[in-house]
This record gives C-alpha cells, structure tokens and sequence, in this order.
C-alpha cells in the first residue's frame, strides 16, 4: 500500500516574539531577539539573569478560573497555541469522525512550575495540603491528555519526551500516523515552560548559558566565534497535519507538505554531541532517503543552532558530511538567534517557521552573527532575512540523550 501524502493545514504560537504565529513570524523576519532579564524571580544568585520568556500572556486571559486550576504553566501556552492551529485549519471537529483524529505532543520537562509551586506548598504548610491536580498538572502528557479533551481527538494521542528532539519527534510520528492510514488529521507540536527558578538553576548549573548579561538580546549567536551557550527559551506551537486527499477536497488552506523523517541516536553522552556527527548525519540521510529526496534538491535548513560551541561545530560538520559539496549552496538559519531555545517545543516552532518559508518566500536570519568561525564556514543567512523559493527545505533538532530528529519540508506540487 502506498503512504499517504501529509500535509500542514493549520499553525499557532505562543513565543518570547509574540502571542500568536503571525507576531512570531513577523518579529522573526525583522531579526527581533525576545531576550531580556528574568524578572519572575531572584536571579542574584544565576550566573545567568536573562531568558527568552514569553511575554504579556495572562492565563486568565485565555482560560476560567477552575481550568487554570487545573494545567499547568506548559500546557496553558500549548492550548493557547493549538487554539489558533486548529481555528487556522478550519476544521470543525463537531462534522468529523474523532476516532479518525489524533494528537501527539512533544515537551522536554513538562510541569515544572507545578512542580516548584508544589514543593514549596509542603514545605511551608505540610504534604497534607498537595492538592489533588498536582499529578494531572506536572505529569508530561498533560497537554496531550487536555488538547484531546477540548478538541474531541479519540485516535492515539501520547507526548514524545526526547528533550530538544521532543517535538520534531512528535510531528514525526503524526506524519506516520496519517501516512500509514490510522488517522485523518493528528494536532502535533510542542511546548515548554521551564524558565523557573530551578529551570534555570539547573542549566546554570551545567555551565550550558550563556553568560552574557550585560547584552541579553545579543547572547543567542548561533554559528559565531563569539558564541558562549544558549538562551532559555518558552513558548509553544501546534500544527495540524491532514491527509492531502481529504485536505484538498475540502478546499483547505495548504502551508507546505510534509515529506519525510528521520530519527537517530549517538549513543555517546548525555549531554554532548558526537565529535564526528555521525548520529546527526545518519538522521538528516535517513529523512532524504525516506522521502527519495536527492541532497541537490534541499535549499534551506533550519538548524538546530543553539549557539552552543560543540552543537554548532558538530551540525555544521553533519551538514557537510549529508550534503557534500552541495552545502556550500544550502541557506541555514537558526529561530534560536531570536527566540532562544524553547528546550522541547523548539522543534514545533521551527517547523511552523519552516512552512512559512515555504509558503511565503521568506528566509529569517541568524541574528548576532559577527565573528566567523572557521570551524562554522556555511551560509547562515547573517542578519537580515532574505526573500527565497523555497521548494524542499529540512528541520534538524539534535536533544539531550544524543537523540536526533529530521524533518523534511516541501512546497505541494
């Protein structure tokens, strides 16, 4: 049986650039950075007092007071964004077959917050006064679990936990599920929200941050000399893939196609990427061979790019090793530049940035790039977008764990 061709129908976002997908977008565009000093708590004892956080969203601006109750901080801005996806899709999931739809989400941490909130709760006032949503609120498929309820998804539903690989994992797994025929439509993406004290303290800790609090906006420098580790990030995106057939029949606005996926691991350390890319690369030729897509064929990469020295050192050598002489032609940018690392949702946003370049026939830039590095010597579109047609582009995201993820990205012909 042939697979089915699978196509995104539907975007939202919540990021450090804006409260829906097209704020995003155009903040992107414009090479905003969304860094600025964390202000939810004392942070005089961080070596690092900055973040990417999302700004100006208000719970009770989106949810009642019994719902807030009850999820989380991550699945707040999950349901937030996926509101917009599926409004965008056009769907009306009251005329669909649920059985037929489904959901798969991706987070790295999950509930933190509840977590923090919890623990201070028994600490303060005893363990008798835990309240009962504290498991429903923390545990990582919460979101998965809420966005079935409020949009009536009966088919699989279940979160991808592989930390920065998390989401790209996620739409990996929609992708074959509509592509093997078990589904119609599946809400994939991702969200985050670990900036809290302890999120922070936790990366402060591992010496992965960058330090540079004197110029917040310009310490997110993917692929530069001067790059010293990456910028927490929060945020979520959800995008609703559809089977082409049934997408096309129904008139449905169509971002992109979504070709192909391609899934590995180092099997090496927790933290740090292989020295020879070889897990990395194997991901990125997995997703071309599963898409019969010839390397000459790609235009765009949107990198994993955390501006950290041995990702940015180890993706540029993937790259090169994937696309031989052809990556000296590839376009790379990395959303990181400007939104920092949104840890397990960053794959969901970048794909949603991925299929507004397809669509729209705009690259966004790496921000803060200065100072090349010779180990670092591709196209990183520096500093200003560019317009481009873009026909077949890829997404990689490289996790904690050695976990990698390709997704490849095309223009519906």
């Amino acid at each position: 049986m042939s697979r089915r061709r699978v196509v995104i129908t539907g975007m939202g976002a919540v990021s450090p650039l804006g409260l829906t997908l097209e704020a995003t977008w155009d903040s992107l565009l414009e090479g905003k950075s969304g860094a600025a000093p964390v202000t939810r708590f004392d942070t005089s004892k961080h070596s690092t007092k900055f973040a990417c956080d999302v700004k100006g969203f208000r719970g009770e601006d989106y949810f009642g007071k019994l719902e807030l109750r009850r999820i989380d901080f991550f699945t707040q801005h999950l349901l937030v964004a996926c509101d917009e996806a599926m409004k965008d899709s056009g769907l009306d999931m009251g005329r669909e077959d649920p059985t037929r739809a489904g959901c798969v989400l991706g987070t790295g941490i999950g509930g933190i917050f509840e977590f923090e909130n919890t623990k201070n709760v028994a600490t303060a006032k005893g363990v008798d006064r835990v309240s009962p949503f504290f498991i429903p609120k923390m545990m990582g498929n919460a979101m998965a679990g809420q966005a079935s309820i409020r949009y009536n998804l009966q088919g699989t539903s279940f979160a991808t936990v592989s930390a920065c690989a998390s989401s790209s994992h996620a739409i990996g797994l929609a992708l074959r599920t509509i592509q093997w025929g078990e589904a119609d439509i599946m809400l994939t993406g991702g969200s985050e929200a670990a900036t809290s004290e302890l999120g922070l303290a936790g990366f402060c800790a591992m010496k992965a941050l960058s330090t540079r609090n004197d110029d917040p906006t310009r310490a997110s420098r993917p692929f530069d000399r001067e790059r010293d580790g990456f910028v927490m990030g929060e945020g979520a995106a959800g995008l609703v893939l559809e089977d082409y057939e049934r997408a096309k029949a129904r008139g449905a606005n169509i971002y992109a196609e979504v070709l192909s996926y391609g899934s590995t691991d180092d099997a090496h350390h927790i933290t740090a990427p292989r020295g020879d890319a070889d897990g990395s690369t194997r991901a990125i030729l997995l997703a071309l061979q599963d898409g019969n897509i010839k390397p000459e064929e790609v235009e765009y990469v949107n990198a994993h790019g955390t501006s950290t020295e041995l990702n940015d050192k180890s993706e540029t050598l993937a790259l090169k090793k994937a696309f031989g002489d052809h990556v000296h032609k590839l376009q790379v940018s990395s959303t990181k530049s400007m939104v920092g690392h949104l840890l397990g949702a960053s794959g969901a946003l970048e794909m949603a940035a991925v299929a507004l370049t397809i669509s729209r026939g705009h690259i966004h830039p790496t921000i803060n790039y200065e100072y090349p590095d010779p180990d670092c010597d591709l196209d990183y579109v520096p500093n200003e977008a560019r317009e481009c047609n873009v026909r077949i582009a890829i997404s990689n995201s490289l996790g904690f764990g050695g976990h990698n993820a390709c997704l490849a990205v095309g223009r519906l012909v």
